[in-house]
């Protein structure tokens, strides 16, 4: 893996471990699915607006448009939804660390249903980080965290893997990112904003942080961080893409701490340097394998 590939995951990991502690201050003052299905309106617009500066169009193909459905449905309709209406329950620092273990499902699948080749140091890397995730994880679990949320945060991250999947398999050539980017978006709202309707009573408690909180998750993570993330897939495949996921319970729990007070402890550091040992035999297996074909 070259050194953009990894400033760009890293600088993924980072605004996308962010996003975590900025739902958590959106939940808390707003309905999680309304407060949701605006922001991907407000980033769908942006995002569609910018790839027609750039010259690109809605003029996709059937695959393209596949893309957009399918990741608008099972990374936005599924994974942050139920990520932002689990933080009504739970740290924003655990549901970093669930979403952590990304690489281990994305992996899994590969070899079980794709026939990926993964050496036996991928598999140990893979191992050490899951151990390090949990390691943290069990931390996080001593205290009230709700069973109800973390079952919301795990059902969620199948479809992100689902997604992360998909578009390494779609995009590998694909020259419509951005486009692609503002229009699934777009059918993330589509699908939450009915869902909000039914199920929720719209309330918000308006403050600055929720002002700064939304527009810092609009504009960030919401635009930037999944316009890098589609790159980085396209980029370096999604099982090493996914990788940099084990980075997000160092990142998620610094950044909840700094931001929200969260407790940081002795073993959330341990836990971090087990985490980065596992995605450093990771990328060596895949340069042994890369290097042997």
């Amino acid at each position: 893996m070259d050194l953009r590939s990894i400033m760009m995951g890293v600088s993924f990991s980072i605004i996308w471990s962010s996003a975590f502690t900025s739902a958590r201050i959106l939940v808390t003052a707003a309905s999680p699915l309304m407060v949701l299905s605006l922001r991907f309106l407000i980033s769908g617009l942006l995002g569609i607006s910018l790839a027609y500066m750039l010259g690109q169009k809605i003029q996709l193909n059937r695959g393209e448009w596949s893309v957009v459905v399918i990741i608008g449905i099972s990374q936005n309709a599924l994974y942050l939804a139920l990520n932002f209406i689990a933080m009504q329950w739970i740290e924003a620092g655990l549901a970093a660390i669930i979403a952590s273990m990304l690489p281990l499902i994305v992996a899994v699948v590969c070899w079980f249903f794709l026939g990926e080749k993964t050496g036996f140091t991928g598999i140990l890397g893979l191992a050490v980080g899951f151990g390090g995730v949990l390691l943290i994880m069990l931390d996080k679990l001593s205290g009230s965290s709700a069973f109800l949320g973390m079952t919301l945060c795990l059902i969620g991250l199948a479809g992100l893997a689902a997604a992360t999947l998909y578009v390494g398999r779609m995009m590998s050539r694909n020259k419509n990112v951005l486009m692609i980017v503002g229009l699934q978006m777009i059918v993330g709202c589509i699908t939450l904003f009915p869902l909000s309707l039914i199920f929720e009573t719209w309330n918000i408690e308006w403050s600055t942080s929720f002002i700064l909180a939304f527009l810092y998750t609009t504009l960030v993570p919401g635009l930037l961080g999944t316009l890098i993330w589609f790159y980085l897939v396209r980029r370096v495949g999604p099982v090493r893409a996914s990788t940099f996921h084990f980075l997000n319970p160092f990142f998620g729990v610094l950044v909840a701490t700094v931001i929200l007070a969260e407790p940081l402890s002795v073993r959330d550091g341990i836990g971090v340097v087990i985490i980065m040992a596992g995605i450093l035999l990771v990328q060596m297996s895949r340069r042994q394998i890369a290097n042997s074909d």
